[in-house]
Formats: C-alpha cells, structure tokens, sequence
C-alpha cells in the first residue's frame, strides 16, 4: 500500500475561485446529515439569517440556493428582465450574464469595454439615454461573485434589486451555494412575469425562506460550513475587518508591482480588491510561471481569455493574509526579474 499523501498546506492556492477553504470550515462539513424538511433545518436556516444580513448590508431576507452563482445570474434574468436589458461587459463573467439575456428569450443591448477597463458612469449615462432596456434603468441587477464579503457591498444603501454572489469566492467555502437578496421592486416585477421557471422562480424562493425551508433539497453539508464561516468572519470583526484585510492584500500587490516594474491590469482607481491580474514579461510566458510555483507548492491563476499567455491572476481572497501573500510575492519576484 501506498503512504497517504499530506494534506496540502492551507495559505498557499492563491486561485482566484474556488480559493482555500480553512480546516475549520473543512471539518464541519462532516456532520451527519439531518432532514431537509425537518425542525433541525429550519433552526439552522433561521440560525443563519441574521449573520447572512450583515455580510449583504440588508435588511431583507437573504437567498441561499445549491446552485453556483450562475443559477442565480438566471434567477435575475428569468424574475427581473420583461423584454431587453442592457448588459454591461468588460470580460468573461459579464459575457455570460449577456448571454444567459438571450438564452432566456430576452433582447440584450450591449455596452461593451475592453478587457482591463472599467464601464465609466458617463458611458452608462449615454447608454441609458439612447437605449430603451427595462433591466439597468430600472432594476439594477448585480453580479457581486469577486466583491461580496472582499470589499464593500451596500446593498440597501445603494439600492440594488438583486444582487448575488457564490460561495467559492471572498466567502472562501467549497463551490455549490449561491446567496442573493432581492428589493420589493424585484419581487413585484418577477410576480408579473411569465414562464419564470421553478427551480430559480424567486416568489416561490423568498416564500420559502421567510418560513426558514429550503425550496429543494439543500447541500446540506455546505449549510454546516456557510454556518462554520459565518462565525469565523464575526471573529474576525465582522465584514468590515474583512474588507479591511482585503484591501491590504491588494495594496501590497500594488505596491510590490511597482517596486518591480510589473505593469498592474487595470488602472489603479478600478482594480479589484480580491484579484489582482499582472502582466508578465514578454520572455516569461504565463503558462510557466504559473507551473514554475505549482512546483514550489503554491497555485495562483493564469489569466483569462485573450489575456491567458500575457498576464497572471492572484486571488488574494477569502481567508488569506498579506503574511502568505508576501511569501508567495518573495517567490514571485524570482520568476518575473
């Protein structure tokens, strides 16, 4: 028989989603199952509701479906768009939310910008005016994967109608759950629609956990550890002492970009706070710094589309710490000098 093989060391998969999951969170996904329409699961629903507030900043009930976050990019589409929306895109992840429009027989309107840029007010503004959508001027409909519980996401101060994330992300848990909170204005709209579907209908979702009952049979393990996690972030001071750790995480890879040379996508009034994409010398190809670190025992990501030979992405997300950071940023130096 073969020697089991050591677990990895938690701290070192930088990937920007899914990201480590610390061995707390790991652990309490062992717990024996319990009934889906049983009292346990309805005390564990409600357990977790006020918590879950907090992270979305809301004072509305908040979603939470064994799906990924696409499920619920659906959900926005199929409960808040009557006949066009305008789509906002500026790379992968975007595209997709433009074509789940069209795949769910709705006209799409597209304001497109390259990769590595940022959709200014100014050129929404003049969308808006010259197009005639009845998602953006009306429902504002929100992706919030990368930026949920990594930086700051009012979503009742800033009056988004449906805004979701997944939990493989800042939330730093396995992949499998979307979370999502929807404004009355949402729900009135998707009572007026036809043919919403039924997994993703989000009357019949919100019905459902106003009373603390999954619509489905949950992923009951991801409930432990979305519970597991919760606690840990209350620990950690809240979500505000998360965005705060998130932001230091970023300013060091800033900082550090420029001590190298190491030209930063995109300009600095619009990066992310929970992934930062370099782009890497013309004689260091993507592809083999990224393997050169796998090799030394740390995972960070190649980049995306058109831009996977030419950049790398660090996910400096979730759980990590600007310590780990600067030990995968020491090792990192080596390969793009």
């Amino acid at each position: 028989m073969t020697a089991p093989t050591a677990p990895p060391v938690f701290g070192r998969f930088f990937l920007p989603g899914p990201t480590d999951v610390h061995p707390e969170v790991l652990a309490a996904m062992q717990r024996p199952m319990i009934g889906h329409r049983s009292s346990a699961m309805e005390r564990l629903l409600e357990r977790l509701a006020p918590s879950l507030a907090q992270l979305f900043r809301t004072s509305r009930i908040v979603l939470v479906g064994t799906t990924s976050a696409t499920g619920f990019m659906e959900l926005a589409v199929r409960n808040g768009v009557r006949q066009r929306a305008l789509s906002l895109v500026n790379g992968a992840f975007s595209e997709r939310f433009a074509k789940l429009v069209r795949a769910c027989g709705k006209e799409c309107i597209r304001l497109d910008v390259p990769l590595g840029c940022a959709v200014e007010p100014d050129m929404l503004r003049d969308a808006l005016r010259r197009t005639p959508v009845d998602a953006v001027d009306v429902l504002v409909l929100v992706d919030a994967v990368t930026s949920l519980a990594g930086s700051p996401v009012e979503t009742d101060r800033w009056g988004l109608d449906f805004v979701f994330t997944g939990s493989q992300k800042a939330l730093a848990l396995p992949p499998g759950l979307a979370l999502g909170v929807a404004s009355e204005r949402m729900l009135e709209r998707a009572r007026a629609l036809p043919n919403r579907g039924l997994y993703f209908d989000l009357v019949s979702f919100t019905e459902a956990t106003v009373k603390h009952q999954p619509t489905n049979t949950p992923a009951i393990s991801l409930l432990y550890a979305l519970e597991t996690q919760l606690g840990r972030i209350e620990r950690e001071g809240g979500v505000e002492a998360r965005w705060r750790r998130h932001d230091a995480m970023r300013s060091r890879v800033e900082a550090w970009s420029e001590e190298r040379g190491v030209p930063f996508l995109p300009r600095a009034e619009r990066r992310s706070w929970t992934v930062s994409c370099l782009k890497v010398p013309e004689a260091r190809g993507a592809k083999a710094i990224v393997g050169a670190l796998k090799d030394a025992g740390w995972t960070i990501g190649a980049g995306y589309g058109s831009l996977k030979e030419t950049t790398i992405r660090i996910g400096h997300m979730g759980d990590h710490t600007v310590g780990a950071l600067e030990e995968l940023l020491a090792l990192l130096a080596g390969l793009v000098s």
